[in-house]
Order: C-alpha cells, then structure tokens, then sequence
C-alpha cells in the first residue's frame, strides 16, 4: 500500500504545482492585426499580461489580491502622454468584468457600447471621455472598492447601472486599444514562470520610473516594451532581428525568440495558448514579420522579382526554411476561468457540422442564418439587463424584444427564435476549418448545450423561423 500512496501524494502534489504557476506567470500577448494594420503592415500588437501583478491604476502597479486575474500592460501611442498602461486581464480581452457577461456574438455596435461602458475606468487617461456628474469630473480618486475585474478591485462611486445614465463624448486618443482586444483579433499566449520576488522587483522598477510617453516606430513600440518585460525575467530571451525584420521589433520576432529561448531553458516552462477571437467580428489576419509582410504581399513580391529574381527567390527560401515561424503550432485554447484546452480536432469539427446541418434541415431553416440576424440587429440598440450583463432590444409591432447576449442570460430571451439564430451563428463560426483553431472541444460543447436549451424553448409552430 505504501507505494501506492507515494503515487497518489505524487499527483496530487504535482497538480497543486501546476494550479499555483497558473497564478504566478508573466504571458507574453502576439495580437493579430486588423483593419488598416492588416491591409499593410501586418506586424499587429504586442502585451504582457502578468497574473500576479494588478493594476491599482491604469499608470501604477500593485500586487494580485485572493480572487483577482492580473493585468495586461503594454506601450501604447497617443494615450494621454503615457508610455504604458495597465488593465485588468478580463476588459482587456472583452471590455467587461465578469466571465459571464462576456458575449457570445458581437458587432462593431455592440462592442461600441461595451467599450463606453468601460470608459469611466479610464477617465483619467481618456481624457473627457465620460462625465459622471454636472462637472464632467471623474477620477482614480473618485474609486471604491466593489469589482475585482475593476482597477484595486475598485468601480467609480455612484455609478448608474445603466448605460442611459452617463452621457459620453468622444475622447481624443486611441483609448478604444485599451479594452475589448479579442473582439477585434486573435490572440496568442506564450506563458513562462516567474517568481514573487521577480514580480515584486518588476512592480517597484515600472512604479519609479518615469511613465511618460517615449514611442517610436523603429525603436520604441509595442514590441520593444514587451521585450524589455520579457528580459526583465529572462534576460536575453527576446531580441529582435536585424535581417528579418530590418533591426525594427516586432511582435512576431519577440514570441519567436521566446519560444527558442525556452526549448533551451526548460526552466521558463513555457506553455503557449490562443485566445480566440470573439465570433462575429471581421476576422483578423496573421501577424507578419517586416520581410515577411514582403513576401506575402503579390505587389511587393512581384516589383522584387522583376528587378532581382535572385534575391527574391534567396529571401523566400531562407524565410520557408530558417524563418517562418508559426504561433499556433502546438497551442491550447485559452478561455477565462479554466485551465487550458486542446482544440477541436478536425473529426471532431465534421460531427458538430454534421449536427447543426441536420438541425437546420429538420427546422426547414437555411444552413446559415446570418442574413435574418443582420436584418434583425439593425433596427437593435444594445442596453444592459438588471444583471448588467448585454442584451439586444428591438421593437416590432408595438412589442420590446430583448435578447439575451451573454452566456449567463442567453436563456432569458423573450422571442427566443432570436436566441437560437445568434447561438446558431456562434457554433457556426466556431466550425470553420483552418488556423488557428476557434474552438476547444468542451466549449463547442458548452455552446451545443446552450444551443439546443435554447431551440427547445422556441413555439413548435414557429421553430426555426423568424418572424418578418
């Protein structure tokens, strides 16, 4: 018996092991780029999210309290002067604070409205962006302690619950960067161990210095913050590429240097991950190095072979043989409040297609019912519920629809044909093949679940239909 008690004190020591570094790592964050980003440059964004390092304030570092998730700090350019800031890990990622209000589907108005609901968070670095009361005035100082997804664990005293009751301007600044990150892109985890200490001496050194702006394309971005984070913990983990990438840091060149690094010091235990883009948005595009923008642009590449075939043909061989470098390779799939998953497989992702086709053929429904939800949400204006979670409200013949938007109140629809398109859309986007993965097995299944709650509440005489 002894032995057998050795092994089992063995595994559930390791696994106490495993669950304690899951709350004392620094991750560096490769994001996809999009819109203008996207069509050009492509080298997207660069962050670190430190778990066991919180934000007090968007500009000031403090350590985690029991219960909370960490903060994402990164450089950004134009926001109120400052060099870096900090945000809690959960509005980084969704512009909310709780995992169950995050939406299952989302447009660029609903993520609009997510992100202004935010914004008194930020007021001290977005400028006169929210206006709490007649004087406009509303600051860190104006906190008290209630969320811990907020900053300190901390939202704005007499805060309205609904979105009506602040009025907003504009704000000057790229603010918007600061929060909702997944709903615009993909993003890549790539995860080593720190040390209390470590985390400690980090807090002090970003505290006493001088956080005023410093950027600059060639030698001051995103990137070149995320590498200087990432050697604070691991000196001379990161570097950028003098060929490759012109001497210019990119986000791409930081986690591939990363990953080398860490195949040759086990002791980094890096763990690499993807944050799936919230379905519903425009999808992002992949991150590119400076030359490798180059090769995969037809343009670029064929002004390059029309004047020197030679060169041309010797920089795409040593990037397909020396520098491609591929960050979903190997990564799980990373959702809030769970360990880490292995994507969906490819049998897997046919048997759910093969279901939802079979459950849109039973309820005479097309396959995709994106157009009967696109005609829906038009005439729709996003408002939070009692619970301060995001619906969608419409009024149709003198009746106020209300769609339930989040996980935690999907099923509080009161036209739930509705309901069942948007769950419907969601597994849809979910399915689609190619990289990276967009799913884990167990939230397809999560999702599927909700899905067929969902349908099972829709009247047999107007299953899968919506009414015109």
């Amino acid at each position: 018996m002894r032995p057998a008690v050795c092994r089992c004190l063995l595994v559930v020591t390791t696994i106490l092991m495993g669950q304690s570094l899951l709350h004392a790592q620094a991750t560096l964050l490769l994001e996809e780029p999009y819109s203008y980003d996207g069509t050009f440059a492509g080298t997207g964004h660069s962050a670190v999210y430190l778990s066991r390092v919180c934000a007090a304030t968007p500009v000031r570092l403090r350590r985690c309290r029991a219960g909370e998730l960490g903060a994402v700090i990164s450089r950004y350019h134009g926001v109120a002067g400052y060099d870096w800031i900090a945000i809690p890990l959960i509005p980084y990622l969704y512009a909310v604070e709780k995992p169950s209000d995050i939406p299952l589907y989302a447009d660029p108005k609903l993520v609009a409205f997510l992100r202004h609901q935010y914004l008194p968070h930020l007021t001290a670095i977005a400028g006169n962006g929210a206006r709490g009361d007649s004087t406009g005035k509303v600051s860190i100082e104006n906190i008290s302690q209630n969320s811990p997804n907020s900053f300190g664990g901390q939202v704005l005293q007499d805060q309205p619950s609904q979105a009506e009751s602040f009025k907003y301007d504009e704000p000057t600044g790229p603010w918007y960067e600061l929060v909702g990150s997944a709903y615009d892109r993909t993003l890549y985890g790539f995860q080593v161990a720190t040390s209390p200490e470590q985390d400690d001496a980090l807090i002090r050194k970003m505290n006493s210095s001088p956080n005023r702006e410093t950027y600059s394309l060639l030698r001051r971005n995103c990137a070149d913050f995320s590498k200087q984070i990432i050697n604070f913990y691991y000196p001379h983990a990161a570097h950028r590429s003098i060929i490759g990438d012109l001497g210019v840091t990119t986000p791409k060149q930081v986690a591939k240097t990363l990953v080398h690094y860490s195949k040759h010091h086990p002791a980094t235990e890096m763990t690499s991950f993807i944050i799936p883009q919230v379905p519903g948005m425009k999808r992002s595009k992949p991150t590119h190095g400076v030359l490798e923008s180059v090769l995969y642009s037809k343009k670029y590449m064929a002004a390059l072979f029309f004047l020197h075939p030679i060169a041309a043909g010797t920089v795409e061989t040593a990037y397909r043989t020396k520098w491609h470098f591929d960050p979903a390779k190997n990564a799980m799939m990373f959702y809030v409040g769970r360990a880490l998953e292995p994507p969906l497989s490819e049998a897997e992702r046919r048997s759910y297609k093969e279901k939802l086709d079979a459950m849109a053929a039973v309820s005479g429904d097309e396959p995709s019912p994106s157009l009967k939800w696109a005609g829906v949400k038009g005439d729709a204006a996003p408002r939070l519920d009692a619970a301060g979670r995001a619906v969608l409200k419409v009024e149709k013949e003198g009746q106020v629809i209300q769609v339930g938007l989040c996980r935690g109140n999907a099923l509080h629809s009161n036209f739930p044909q509705l309901a069942e398109q948007l769950l419907r859309l969601r597994v849809e986007e979910e399915l689609k093949g190619g990289r990276p993965a967009r799913a884990s097995l167990r939230q397809v299944e999560a999702d599927w679940g909700l899905l067929q709650e969902t349908a099972a509440q829709v009247p047999a005489e107007v299953a899968g239909e919506i009414q015109q």
